[in-house]
């Protein structure tokens, strides 16, 4: 009985396949938003008002304010075509789910190669080029960088927005992306220390 432990123990890694396989699913969702998103973009630039009026409220756009005598503001100006500052969120918004599509496939493809088992793509013309050599170091770094990249896009879009949010939010955003920023910068560094240039992956 004692030899099968070790073949158990080494076996229990296909209990991940279920777990890459929701993350495929969950692909699939981000395709149809995506998808979902852009009809409703087209929808606004041909003039439709209810398409327009979803975008909007999807990215939390609020319109020019109008206020009172007091300075108060009591309602805001309505919609009645797509501007520019809605179609740049929106673009931003589709980017938004490429590149949280592409951590996806990241974690997914690179994940099962490193914890369950070899893809064998030797020689296929798709396969990525960091796949040759990933492992749980060169993935946590990549991840580190994708991450930073998905803050960096949600910051742009606040900024653009930023009349839309309070001052605090702001700074908490920022100050987030930063925290985010400095983690993979430490990831990358004892990486580097762990495995100095030259060394093999």
């Amino acid at each position: 009985m004692r030899p099968q432990l070790p073949n158990l123990i080494f076996a229990s890694r296909w209990l991940q396949v279920p777990l890459y396989l929701g993350l495929i699913l969950a692909q699939a969702v981000y395709v149809f938003q995506f998808w979902t998103e852009l009809v409703h973009l087209i929808e606004a630039a041909m003039g439709n008002k209810d398409a327009l009026a979803t975008l909007v409220k999807s990215i939390g756009y609020k319109a020019v304010p109008i206020k009172d005598a007091m300075g108060v503001i009591v309602s805001y100006e309505p919609l009645t075509k797509l501007n520019e500052t809605i179609l740049m969120l929106v673009v931003l918004g589709l980017i938004d789910v490429v590149m949280i599509s592409n951590l996806l496939i990241m974690v997914i493809v690179g994940g099962y190669e490193t914890f369950v088992s070899r893809l064998n793509l030797d020689g296929h013309p798709d396969q990525p080029e960091w796949l040759s050599h990933v492992n749980a170091s060169v993935l946590k770094v990549k991840l580190a960088t994708a991450i930073i990249g998905i803050s960096s896009i949600h910051l742009l879009k606040t900024f653009i927005n930023a009349a839309n949010y309070e001052p605090h939010v702001l700074m908490w955003q920022t100050l987030i992306h930063i925290a985010f920023l400095l983690s993979a910068m430490a990831i990358a560094f004892t990486d580097r220390l762990l495995m100095p240039p030259g060394g093999k992956h």
